[in-house]
């Protein structure tokens, strides 16, 4: 005799993407894309320049249609959800480009990212000093204006404003893009650190391989809108074949 398994308590995957296909003017830059990633686990998403890694996130978040396919959070078709409604249930982005209001202070930014999602005020104030602990640099700088940050300090103000609604899924686009070498290191430990503390899904698109992989779990490779390779990032990274033909060194 079988007895019933609680579904929520045996789901495999937290992110799933089945045959994903995406062009912009009749061109395909996704083509039958195929992806699943198990909760608290950071996927390294890598490939060149074109490979379809931004297109990708973009699609996940609902800011981009897909021509065909499906992707489920949680087990949850996203079909025709908004962008706003993705949120709602888990989902967060950070674009490229360390978007943050240059005009309000780096208090006043992490509010406005919780203020969505987590009501009162009391509760965004403990949301925000969850993350001050977190990010000490910003808690040092909690008074200083967006335009004020270095950019690595506004690149950890764009993550650390997406953690602060505490969502299930991250989707963060090129994070290093433009830091200095300590500054990324510090900001790809900061992100293990969480994800491994809280349980956080990462899907991490990255140019910088070495970076991306020293921090992930498994490294997806993108080429010409398919998984070309998806394996432990250990084995991603001692593959010289593969980083010369997808990976450019």
């Amino acid at each position: 005799m079988t007895t019933s398994t609680d579904p929520v308590t045996t789901t495999r995957t937290m992110l799933a993407v089945d045959g994903l296909t995406v062009g912009y003017a009749g061109a395909p830059v996704l083509d039958g894309l195929v992806l699943d990633i198990a909760p608290g686990a950071v996927v390294a998403l890598l490939g060149a320049n074109g490979a379809g890694k931004t297109t990708l996130l973009r699609s996940i978040s609902g800011l981009v249609a897909p021509r065909s396919g499906t992707i489920l959070l949680d087990g949850q078709d996203l079909t025709g959800i908004s962008v706003e409604d993705r949120a709602r249930r888990g989902l967060a982005q950070v674009p490229e480009g360390r978007s943050v209001v240059a005009e309000l202070t780096v208090e006043e930014n992490l509010h406005l990212g919780a203020l969505w999602k987590i009501p009162g005020r009391r509760a965004r104030r403990t949301a925000v000093a969850e993350l001050y602990d977190q990010f000490e640099p910003l808690a040092r700088r909690r008074r200083s204006l967006g335009h004020q940050l270095s950019g690595g300090e506004r690149q950890m103000l764009a993550l650390a404003r997406a953690l602060v609604a505490r969502p299930r899924v991250l989707l963060l686009d090129e994070p290093s893009l433009g830091l200095a070498p300590r500054v990324v290191a510090q900001l790809m430990t900061t992100l293990r650190d969480t994800a491994q503390r809280t349980g956080l899904t990462v899907l991490l698109a990255e140019q910088n391989v070495t970076s991306a992989l020293s921090i992930a779990d498994r490294g997806v490779v993108l080429g010409l809108g398919e998984v070309v390779a998806d394996a432990p990032a250990a084995a991603i990274a001692a593959d010289p074949a593969l980083r010369h033909a997808y990976l450019g060194f």
